[in-house]
């Protein structure tokens, strides 16, 4: 089976052909190529089970013929029909081909932003007796993300997609984690996998994911953006307090008090991921060997369990959300960068708490939600919820490994689907 996710062309027209026979209203055949497209109306058929890994050619089921009239199409196919959801379809990439990026093209870079989830905290190897939530149980012994493992059971790399993650407190010091082609290795995993993989399938230039964060930061406080300004909230008890805008300080103070200053100011770990995110292309060759010039295609967002713990930065987040979103592309210089952010894994639509005002936030300012209409076809949330494992952003997943790969692919289609709604 892994020879037939590699190269479907291979496989025999007789059974291809008769599974779109059998089922004309969810498959059909198209171009010279024979390629086999899902219909829209069919997404829901494709669902791979490990066990059509294991049956061979001389005994194709159903569920098998369907999983490889899946292989035959990809998330950058433009034969796609309208209608087919690709940040919904599954996860079928084939294993990456070893090949370098045409470095005469602009290496395709994307910054990913948030706080100690954005970070990764999904295990790679299981613990001591107990292999469970690890990714090396959920791609090597559960046949997950097969992209990942090579025929010979190693884990693959891409050439193609550049893997950057630098970190710091505040303005402080930049220390480098990360600086090689995207594979597995280290001791955990972000959404960065998940994401590089499917951004790179469906990207024809060289790639480079940038990870700029560091654990426990509010978007209110930490992360606020230049050009936010400063407001009031009352809290439960009746006492009304004031929030700085950007550089402002303390967190907050009680309103009628004066401020007392402390070492550390509204935006200050904004301001130094981003010096970060700049030094590193700054110096691009050092990070991408071989590249001379770069464009930001997009930011991707994973935070808010800070925020979510308060209840004046929660009521302020869609504002500070939107806020953000218009500021990374003006410091960036890159009006169309896109923008993709996930929901906490842990928060069900209809929360009423201090998540599922983040959750509301988030959703409000997807491109399809209508409300800022600037953002249609740039802007785009994963709903995390049905994508996690378990756990809580709290307590990082429980590092189950398959929450940070589920997400990180869906935020990938994600991303794949707005550089498709611009072709």
């Amino acid at each position: 089976m892994k020879k037939l996710l590699n190269h479907p062309e291979d496989f025999a027209d007789q059974p291809l052909d008769g599974l779109c026979l059998a089922y004309p209203e969810l498959y059909t055949r198209r171009g010279e190529s024979g390629r086999i497209v899902p219909q829209a109306a069919g997404s829901q058929a494709l669902k791979p089970r490990k066990e059509t890994m294991k049956r061979t050619i001389h005994t194709p089921t159903w569920s098998a013929l369907a999983f490889l009239c899946a292989l035959t199409t990809s998330t950058a196919d433009p034969s796609t029909p309208k209608g087919f959801d690709v940040a919904s379809r599954p996860n079928l990439l084939p294993d990456p081909d070893g090949k370098p990026a045409d470095l005469s093209k602009p290496v395709q870079v994307y910054i990913l932003l948030g706080q100690s989830n954005m970070l990764g905290f999904g295990k790679i190897n299981p613990a001591k007796g107990n292999s469970n939530g690890s990714l090396t149980q959920a791609a090597k012994e559960k046949g997950l993300y097969p992209y990942l493992v090579d025929d010979a059971g190693d884990w693959t790399e891409r050439k193609d997609v550049r893997n950057v993650r630098v970190m710091g407190s505040g303005t402080g010091g930049m220390r480098l984690f990360n600086n090689e082609w995207m594979t597995i290795k280290d001791k955990a995993i972000g959404p960065e996998i998940g994401i590089g993989h499917h951004v790179g399938h469906a990207t024809d230039a060289p790639v480079m994911l940038l990870k700029s964060c560091i654990g426990n930061r509010a978007l209110g406080w930490d992360l606020l953006p230049s050009g936010s300004e400063p407001f009031e909230f009352t809290d439960a008890k009746g006492v009304t307090w004031i929030h700085p805008g950007y550089k402002g300080t303390p967190e907050r103070w009680e309103k009628g008090t004066e401020p007392k200053k402390i070492n550390w100011y509204a935006g200050m770990q904004y301001d130094g991921d981003i010096a970060r995110a700049r030094k590193v292309l700054a110096e691009l060759d050092k990070y991408y060997p071989g590249a001379t010039e770069y464009e930001i295609a997009g930011f991707f967002w994973w935070q808010g369990d800070r925020d979510s713990r308060s209840a004046a930065l929660s009521n302020r987040y869609e504002k500070n959300l939107v806020h953000l979103i218009k500021q990374l592309r003006k410091d960036f210089d890159a009006p169309n960068a896109k923008f993709v952010c996930a929901t906490l894994g842990q928060t069900e639509k209809g929360a009423t708490d201090g998540g599922g005002k983040i959750l509301d936030a988030m959703l409000a300012v997807d491109g399809n939600s209508g409300r800022y209409p600037e953002f249609k076809g740039n802007v785009a949330t994963v709903y995390s919820h049905p994508l996690s494992k378990g756990g809580s952003s709290g307590g990082h997943y429980g590092g189950n490994a398959e929450t940070y790969m589920n997400v990180g692919e869906a935020m990938g289609r994600a991303m794949v689907k707005l550089m498709k709604s611009v072709r």
